[in-house]
């Protein structure tokens, strides 16, 4: 006779607990054990509780595979989902294996939970195979979140799961509203061009100027212009040539249909930007277009214009990224990316797999979050619908998608290419490349862990799925993306893995949590501009901006609208933490310690740097940053 000490903990999140049935089956390569109910004198499986129950077999079961949970009915006690965190066995010969759950477990649902100990990529098909055949349940995906399906709503935009309504998923949180980032410098300093210049940078959408080594040819912006905006004794070419002009292009919104508001109709602006870095390191708007081709109707406003003049200009600027912001850089470059990755690795990778274990602490609560998103906020009842200027969201998501790259979502090289690597007061490329290095090399040194070589890397049909089912879904097989089609080498995967982390945890706070902070001052970043962009000079007033405006009830709207996206879960897993013990082996858990050490260095240098700043840069503190996208 052979007994099994099993270690049963439920969560601690409120309702976790049952008073259900539940049963276990313990399966190993020698043999299975009978299916037992867990049944102590007293009450089971209390809510943060720990109990401990005994599994006897006529003999051991060899190497332990497997086990089985089951959740039967109470009598005739209503329905109560169990939140079953984790299960520890002992076996008779010693060994302490941890079997990682940390998910509701419905009645009738049946559970096969594996050792959270990550097996060596040879032997994991052997291994799957083998536990199929002895639990008597062989069949293809087993492994796998075989429910996971892909839905095609546009065949030129990514891929989205087949959820349609978030009671499909397992109830996750809860939300709270608490303001807790002063705005008042906003409020205060929103007309002043080097402000306007400096939220290019580290506003919440510090990823579309660049740096301007010609003029484009629909922009003729002349020397005569902006000469009394730059250097005593300069000219617009000198600034060119030193790398001091930068541009903003939204040509993307050029054509878009718009929408009709209080009977009149609502004006898209494909405008061009032009910005100067003056020697006090101030980023400096100097010239502004407000439509893609020149002409009589189409000025170049400048900053000698008349005060009302400039500021419209500026704010149709602004209306407009706000627009390409919301819809590109933070709906479809995180939110619809990161699905596409939580899908692929449900869809790809068995729960045993060690990138199964690195990766999905980074998708909680996403699915959640994207299916009320497109029902709530981007659908077509929803809240950004009577806020927003025009109709072509889904046709600007379209333009973005065929010119997105892989190398755009790797922060590094996006900061070569748009020419920003010596930029003065450019905190979001400070912190982030921060970040980035530090994410890669926890990547590293987890990803080099199992996989020793590049044949492992090429050898393991899994991981060479997953990549492909990202390729195909969330970058439709363009090879023009850059996009890897497969891996050929551990510098590969970990330069992937170390992108979708980045994108999940760091990208998504940069772009998101100061959207409340930046444009609840509906002035400074308005989603809705109620009047045509001017065409002509010298014929606006104060009375013309506050027409411009969206009115009360419009206002209200976006500041609601931007307070529930700012905000955070009340129970926020910052990056770094990994509450769920999904590795068993020591040498894993010891990165994760040294991850969480560096962030915490990062944290400090930050923080002093920010003590310093007028406008201090937050968003990609580590403690400020989620390790999802939850929001």
């Amino acid at each position: 006779m052979a007994g099994y000490k099993l270690e049963v903990t439920t969560g601690d999140m409120t309702n976790a607990g049952t008073f259900d049935h539940i049963y276990v089956t313990l399966i190993g390569t020698g043999g299975r054990s009978e299916r037992t109910e867990m049944d102590n004198f007293g009450v089971d499986f209390k809510t943060g509780m720990t109990s401990i129950y005994t599994v006897k077999t006529c003999s051991s079961l060899g190497k332990l595979l497997l086990v089985k949970v089951e959740k039967d009915p109470f009598f005739f006690l209503p329905e109560t989902q169990w939140y079953c965190s984790k299960i520890v066995v002992t076996t008779p010969e010693g060994d302490v294996i941890l079997f990682p759950c940390y998910r509701w477990i419905s009645r009738g649902e049946l559970v096969e939970l594996r050792g959270g100990r990550g097996l060596p990529l040879s032997k994991v098909f052997v291994q799957i195979f083998l536990l199929q055949f002895v639990a008597g349940a062989y069949h293809d995906k087993s492994f796998c979140f075989s429910f996971s399906r892909w839905e095609i709503t546009d065949e030129r935009l990514l891929h989205i799961s087949n959820f349609k309504n978030i009671s499909e998923l397992p109830p996750e949180g809860c939300f709270s509203l608490s303001k807790t980032i002063e705005i008042q410098y906003v409020t205060e300093h929103w007309k002043e061009d080097d402000f306007y210049g400096y939220q290019f940078l580290n506003g919440i959408n510090p990823n579309v100027i660049k740096k301007c080594s010609e003029l484009p040819p629909n922009f003729p912006v002349t020397e005569e212009m902006v000469k009394p905006f730059l250097d005593k004794g300069s000219s617009l070419q000198k600034e060119m040539e030193k790398g001091n002009i930068f541009l903003y292009d939204l040509k993307r919104m050029d054509g878009l249909p718009t929408r009709v508001c209080d009977g009149e109709l609502l004006h898209v602006t494909a405008g061009l930007c032009l910005f100067y870095m003056n020697p006090e390191n101030k980023l400096m708007p100097i010239a502004i277009q407000l439509n893609q081709q020149p002409s009589e109707q189409n000025p170049i406003f400048l900053p000698s214009d008349t005060e009302t003049d400039w500021l419209l200009a500026k704010m149709f600027i602004k209306n407009a990224d706000s627009m390409l912001h919301q819809s590109v850089y933070h709906l479809m470059n995180t939110h619809y990316l990161a699905e596409v990755f939580t899908v692929s690795t449900l869809r790809s990778f068995p729960v045993v797999h060690p990138l199964y274990k690195l990766l999905f602490p980074h998708f909680r609560y996403t699915l959640q979050i994207n299916i009320m998103a497109r029902n709530h906020i981007f659908g077509p009842d929803g809240i950004l619908s009577t806020v927003r200027i025009f109709n072509g969201l889904t046709e600007l998501m379209r333009r973005a998608l065929s010119e997105t790259t892989y190398s755009s979502l790797c922060l590094p090289e996006n900061i070569t290419a748009r020419g920003l690597k010596s930029i003065p007061n450019f905190y979001y490329r400070d912190d982030g490349l921060k970040l980035w290095n530090i994410i890669n090399r926890f990547v590293k040194a987890t990803v080099g862990y199992y996989y020793p070589s590049d044949k492992t890397v090429h050898k393991d049909t899994e991981l060479q799925e997953w990549i492909s089912e990202i390729f195909t879904h969330g970058f439709l097989g363009n090879k023009a993306s850059g996009c890897p089609a497969d891996f050929y080498t551990v510098e590969e995967v970990i330069k992937f893995i170390t992108m979708v982390i980045f994108t999940v945890s760091a990208q998504h706070a940069a772009v998101n949590s100061g959207q409340f902070d930046y444009h609840s001052w509906v002035p400074n970043g308005s989603l809705l501009l109620c009047k045509p962009p001017p065409n002509t000079k010298g014929q606006s007033s104060m009375k013309t901006i506050l027409e411009t405006l969206p009115n009360v009830g419009h206002t209200v709207s976006i500041a609601a609208m931007l307070w529930v996206l700012s905000e955070m879960y009340t129970d926020v897993v910052p990056l770094g933490t990994y509450p769920e013990e999904q590795f068993d082996e020591p040498v894993p858990k010891q990165m994760i310690n040294k991850f969480q050490a560096e962030l915490s260095h990062l944290r400090g240098v930050i923080t002093t740097r920010n003590s310093q700043l007028e406008v201090p840069y937050t968003y990609l503190n580590p403690t400020q940053i989620e390790n999802s996208i939850t929001i």
